[in-house]
């Protein structure tokens, strides 16, 4: 599963964006670990945008425990990839 959130800003986004970021990647890594589902790997951020990556067995499954803390991030426009194999499917936030 790939998060994609558009900043206020182009490069990094503000240091508040970040920090809101990186709160929620610890909230979805708890979450991720205590339903078994997979783990939340990291992000990148420029060009404007955030990224968050996270892995597990089932993309639908991991998606299900992440998107509550997903769609409370304010940032938009914003879009969560979920791959299956060669299968992607786009969910916009």
């Amino acid at each position: 599963m790939i998060a994609h959130f558009r900043l206020a800003s182009d490069g990094f986004g503000e240091v508040d964006q970040r920090e809101q970021i990186y709160e929620a990647e610890q909230v979805m890594e708890a979450a991720a670990e205590k339903a078994g589902v997979g783990e939340v790997d990291g992000n990148e951020f420029g060009g404007g945008e955030a990224v968050v990556y996270a892995y597990g067995p089932d993309a639908d499954a991991l998606f299900k425990v992440l998107e509550p803390t997903l769609r409370r991030l304010p940032f938009r426009p914003a879009h969560v990839l979920l791959r299956r194999g060669d299968n992607e499917t786009r969910v916009d936030l």
